[in-house]
């Protein structure tokens, strides 16, 4: 008896409520965890991130040169150092030391710190910048990562340089390469004193911060705590989210709400994760640019049912576990024989076709030298293909039957190609004749989609399976098909695999687009639904900024008090922009006050981005807080002097609170609005020459020549706008006004 109550004490001892958990590093890890140390050394997370060594560097440093754009960058050895020869900040070339390396296949890259002072503590990291030349560690050469859509050389003050801001390790790269990232950036000084407890991806990167958990094995208990349990996150119960949820902060493109995310199912308290936009997805939902997995998985029957990440790959190698098909027939087993046999995949077996990734999983390269495999999991359906435009994973591999039709002059280029580079060719310049017939790239790619589903119709005849998609509202709706809101709209109230939730958020976005009246009623009816997902409320009650009064104020007050950091933070930024927002109540106006505080800590998270405190100066003014929004757009010029856009606010609201300034102080002000005004014209007209195609730029600039007293340079700019865009009746608008002012000055 003495025995089992000592056991039940023994048990019912807990360790108290509110415990703080603390990193220790991987040494803590590995004397009861060897084999998972031995299996995670080498990984990609292990070698996420180093110090430049002669271990760590892959790259050929032996004073070799490599050329790109014009310039002749020079790579050797100072001693131990690393050094890298090429272009500064200020146009000039220059020696740079390598401190860092960053990843290992299928590139490295290489890092320079900058604005380290004397007073920085010895773990505290500076400014890093990632260089755009980068080791091919496939082809065992250099290689200059080249932008996206940018052919030329990058000015040495383009943000897109590697000494850019869109090149900055903290901005860019940081949180998802090491573990217990601190930014610590001081937009007072502009300066970082960035911090992490471990250099790369490391164990209490996914099992969360280990205290608590090294504490309880020491202990001399026959339990483990039956408050913690082990003192880690729980990633291997029935519920697959905690593991999910873990992996996607960095494999999902998303916005960082706040930074104190640690393993577990919080995911969507912590990030804003994208819905498939144009630029990012094809319309079905498919991979366009890199998404890094999260968003796709999310959409696949796979996930629906219940599969994870470590259904297919080692948690600590990030192999996977099985060669080939094995990797899917280990759980596709079925009737013996059923997937893995040309009766299921109608390819010889041992070719590419009779691989289940070609057909889905299809493959998409970025940086010319990175195949990512599309996790949506999807069967492939060229009916799609035929009656949407969508990609397929059949025409993937057969748009190359289409060379023999492709005129001698550019079937060299299209045989290099791989379906990616062909549909984006076909997007951007598709109706040219090249075909020895005179046919259009796209016409021949309808031609093989066309082809691809003939095919499967004599495969499977009537048992051909064509469920519905969400595709099919989505892409008619973006076209402007009028009867394809309705059909949205009832898609909306499906809820399985046919329309996951980042669809109906897409759907949702789309819709309000689109300004559908019924909208609003949809969106409150989807939002005060607590079983639909964080993602699909949060949408709808962004949407509900275009509800009348009282719909939008009872529906939005309501959603400021929800247990969703993601669905609050939107309902407030919503009722910022609503009708309602004139008609708060004291008491309702500080209800929204108090989640606009965690609005403002989303913006801060990126606080070394002008755009940010760009956005809270914008809330500020709305709440008639000028002072602060003054100086919101005074940070923002400190933090990146060469952006666009908070001059021109500031002169703005300057401008307008003039009459409220004493006469003796009006004259200096209206001059800052001038000064102010003059410093951004350069900044504009750069922007607007390097993104000729973009209206709203070419408006914007228009504008401010307008305000400059340049009406000739003024209204051709505002006629630029009208060109690209000659719906928009504000650009329409604009330039009247300023036709009949000159005509009327004349």
């Amino acid at each position: 008896m003495l025995i089992a109550g000592g056991v039940l004490a023994d048990y019912w001892s807990a360790e108290p409520e509110g415990v703080v958990l603390g990193y220790v590093g991987r040494d803590a890890c590995i004397e009861c965890h060897r084999q998972q140390t031995e299996d995670f050394t080498g990984s990609d997370h292990d070698k996420a991130m180093d110090l430049a060594t002669d271990e760590t560097v892959l790259g050929d440093f032996n004073d070799v040169t490599f050329e790109h754009d014009g310039l002749v960058n020079r790579l050797f050895r100072d001693g131990k150092r690393f050094m890298v020869h090429t272009e500064g900040e200020d146009g000039t070339m220059q020696d740079f030391e390598v401190k860092y390396v960053f990843g290992v296949y299928p590139l490295q890259q290489y890092m320079v710190e900058f604005d380290r002072s004397e007073e920085m503590e010895s773990c505290d990291v500076a400014r890093l910048q990632v260089l755009r030349i980068s080791w091919d560690s496939h082809n065992h050469n250099w290689f200059y990562l080249r932008p996206p859509d940018v052919a030329d050389k990058l000015a040495a003050d383009d943000p897109l340089h590697w000494t850019g801001i869109a090149q900055r390790w903290q901005t860019m790269c940081a949180d998802c390469h090491s573990t217990n990232l601190k930014r610590n950036f001081d937009p007072e000084s502009v300066t970082y004193h960035t911090t992490f407890s471990e250099i790369d991806v490391s164990c209490e990167a996914c099992h969360g911060p280990a205290s608590l958990h090294v504490e309880l094995a020491n202990k001399k208990s026959l339990f483990w705590d039956r408050r913690y349990g082990y003192g880690l996150a729980k990633l291997k119960g029935s519920d697959p989210e905690p593991q999910l949820q873990t992996c996607a902060p960095c494999h999902s493109r998303r916005g960082v709400m706040n930074e104190r995310f640690t393993a577990g199912p919080d995911y969507h308290d912590h990030y804003r994760l994208e819905t498939l936009g144009q630029a990012t997805y094809h319309g079905d939902g498919q991979i366009k640019d890199e998404v890094y997995v999260y968003g796709s998985f999310i959409q696949s029957k796979m996930y629906h049912k219940d599969i994870r990440c470590t259904d297919c790959h080692d948690p600590h190698s990030l192999k996977l576990k099985f060669s080939g098909n094995e990797t899917c027939t280990n759980c596709h087993q079925h009737a013996a024989g059923k997937y893995d046999v040309p009766a299921h995949h109608h390819h010889a077996p041992g070719t590419e076709g009779a691989m289940c990734v070609n057909c889905h999983m299809p493959h998409t390269t970025y940086m010319e030298v990175d195949p990512r495999r599309d996790h949506s999991l999807r069967i492939p359906r060229p009916d799609l293909s035929v009656k949407l435009g969508t990609p397929n994973a059949c025409s993937h591999c057969h748009v190359k039957d289409r060379l023999p039709q492709i005129a001698a002059e550019h079937r060299d280029t299209f045989q290099s190609k791989e379906y990616s580079q062909w549909l984006l060719a076909a997007e951007q310049d598709g109706e040219q004749p090249i075909g020895t017939d005179g046919e259009t790239l796209a016409e021949l790619m309808r031609q093989t989609d066309q082809w691809c589903d003939d095919a499967c119709e004599q495969w499977y005849g009537e048992q051909r399976k064509r469920p519905t998609h969400f595709a099919e509202a989505l892409v008619p709706l973006r076209r402007g098909d009028p009867s394809a809101a309705r059909k949205a709209i009832e898609m909306l109230a499906i809820n399985d695999e046919r329309v996951p939730a980042i669809a109906k958020a897409t759907l949702l976005e789309e819709l309000a687009r689109q300004g559908v009246r019924a909208v609003p009623r949809v969106a409150a009816e989807l939002a005060d639904q607590t079983d639909q997902h964080p993602l699909v409320r949060s949408t709808a009650a962004s949407v509900l900024a275009m509800a009348g009064p009282s719909t939008g104020k009872s529906s939005l007050m309501k959603l400021l008090g929800d247990d969703s950091r993601l669905v609050r933070t939107s309902a407030a930024r919503a009722l910022l922009g609503s009708p309602a927002f004139g008609q708060l109540s004291p008491s309702e106006r500080t209800q929204l006050e108090s989640v606009l505080n965690e609005v403002h800590e989303e913006f801060m998270v990126a606080s070394d981005r002008a755009g940010a405190h760009m956005g809270w100066a914008g809330i500020c003014e709305q709440l008639g807080r000028y002072g602060e929004a003054i100086e919101a757009y005074q940070t923002a010029i400190r933090v990146e002097p060469n952006a666009v856009g908070a001059r021109t606010n500031l002169a703005s609201l300057l401008e307008q609170l003039a009459p409220s300034v004493p006469e003796s102080e009006r004259e200096t002000l209206l001059k800052r609005v001038n000064t102010l005004r003059k410093q951004e014209l350069p900044l504009l007209a750069r922007d607007a020459a390097l993104a000729p195609q973009i209206a709203g730029i070419q408006y914007r600039y228009g504008l401010l020549l307008y305000l400059d007293g340049q009406l000739d340079a003024a209204l051709s700019q505002l006629e630029k706008a009208v060109e690209l865009e000659p719906d928009n009746p504000e650009f329409q608008t604009a330039v009247k006004l300023l036709k009949e002012k000159m005509d009327g000055s004349q």
